[in-house]
């Protein structure tokens, strides 16, 4: 199994402890290092590469399964990153991954985010990727007994304002943002905070944030 835009091995490491023989890759170093940490904890065995979806360094069909937990969806040209995962995995094997749809809470906040920080010219939006048709699309007549579902994360947390302030902290674009308006645009980075709770708050309930995702899962042919 290869896991692409592994990060810290949360799918890898546990594929691997169900017994799969598993590959995890990814572009920062500083993720991978967690992930081997976690591999170790865990005493599973992960072959862990430094490289790019758009150019995963293995041949032709050489794994059976090929998925990626929010990972992938980051490519900034989907179509290659698409046809690199589905080069790599072998006729009758499956594709498979988690996304976020953009009419929910993650895919709205990085519309929200986008607002104010545009993404570089010619990047597709990272949503799109939750989207059921632009999926069926992008995967092509190249597989077949595509399978569509929806889970459910909850995310601990005493406010939304809480909320905000952890993914601050964790998520790339967030980190960004915040760094940037913090030194150019302090009343500017506050009006974003208020508008991020506001947009959090319909999701969170019992100290938690809901953030529901898109699962996709297809035969090669």
């Amino acid at each position: 199994m290869l896991d692409v835009g592994c990060g810290t091995g949360v799918a890898a490491v546990t594929a691997a402890r169900l017994g799969a023989r598993v590959c995890g890759i990814d572009l920062t170093p500083a993720l991978l290092e967690r992930a081997r940490e976690n591999s170790t904890i865990a005493g599973l065995e992960i072959d862990w590469r430094e490289g790019d979806a758009e150019a995963l360094p293995f041949p032709d069909a050489q794994f059976d399964v090929v998925l990626s937990q929010f990972g992938h969806m980051f490519a900034p040209r989907p179509e290659v990153a698409i046809s690199e995962m589905l080069r790599v995995v072998k006729p009758g094997g499956t594709i498979a991954f988690s996304t976020w749809p953009p009419e929910l809470l993650i895919g709205s906040s990085f519309a929200l985010v986008g607002r104010y920080m545009p993404p570089p010219p010619g990047v597709a939006p990272s949503p799109q990727w939750g989207d059921i048709q632009i999926v069926r699309q992008r995967l092509g007549d190249v597989v077949e007994n595509i399978r569509f579902d929806r889970d459910r994360m909850l995310f601990p947390a005493l406010s939304p304002q809480h909320y905000r302030a952890q993914i601050e902290q964790t998520a790339g674009p967030m980190i960004k943002l915040v760094e940037s308006l913090s030194a150019s645009d302090p009343e500017r980075l506050a009006q974003f905070r208020r508008e991020y709770e506001t947009l959090a708050t319909p999701y969170f309930e019992n100290n938690v944030v809901r953030q529901d995702y898109l699962l996709t899962r297809a035969t090669k042919r």
